[in-house]
């Protein structure tokens, strides 16, 4: 667990993520920054701090280890392609340098849930769904759509339903695990356990499972 010492409180307010931005790339940093969105509330402008990226500067150790990759051994190379919904710069980065090391060399990224979801609509839309993703990882907390919201679209859809569904969150408690279920992810998992995300990675995209959970596909003219 980790707490942050503040001065003083000086509100709580509850804020859509519908109404949350992505913060300028200029103004706010980009990659180097520590914002991972920014939304307009009673004229004042709210800056949404990436809690993730201020844990990894204060304690490396509790943050990604790519280096946990090596431990898995020689591995294959593998061009499934694997979409990646996350909205800190600085994890988004990390998750893609371990996949990567880990073989996965086929990582479609996009900031929020909003973005990806847009990305499956016009992946469905081309035909086969499987070939421009197998597979989903998404953060949960996002500017705009977040992860929750974002795979109850994806298994409400008949066609969508198919894509095996990874919540990868630091956020990942009893009461998160059960909402996860709710919206039907197929496996959730807390960051930072890289290793264990590519073990899930080797098993929702093999033929077998694939072929298992995709017996009989919903046809395309039926999800238009």
């Amino acid at each position: 667990m980790v707490g942050f010492h503040v001065h003083t409180v000086v509100g709580i307010d509850r804020i859509s993520w519908t109404s949350i931005r992505k913060p300028d790339n200029i103004i706010y940093g980009g990659a180097e920054g520590v914002a991972t969105g920014i939304a307009e509330f009673d004229d004042r402008l709210i800056t949404i701090l990436d809690f993730e990226k201020i844990i990894a500067e204060i304690a490396p150790q509790t943050g990604i280890q790519v280096s946990d990759i090596e431990k898995l051994g020689r591995r294959k190379r593998s061009d499934v392609p694997i979409l990646i919904a996350e909205d800190s710069m600085l994890l988004s980065k990390m998750i893609v340098e371990s996949l990567n090391k880990a073989g996965y060399v086929n990582i479609i990224k996009t900031d929020n849930g909003q973005e990806a979801y847009e990305f499956l609509e016009e992946a469905k839309c081309e035909g086969d769904l499987l070939s421009h993703c197998a597979c989903l990882i998404s953060d949960i907390e996002m500017p705009q759509m977040d992860g929750h919201h974002l795979t109850k679209m994806v298994k409400d859809d008949p066609v969508l339903k198919r894509l095996p569904v990874i919540l990868f969150s630091s956020l990942i408690n009893e009461e998160m695990r059960l909402k996860g279920q709710e919206v039907g992810a197929d496996a959730q998992i807390s960051k930072p356990e890289i290793a264990s995300l590519v073990h899930l990675l080797d098993t929702f995209t093999t033929p077998d499972w694939q072929s298992t959970n995709n017996a009989n596909p919903p046809s395309q003219a039926a999800s238009r």
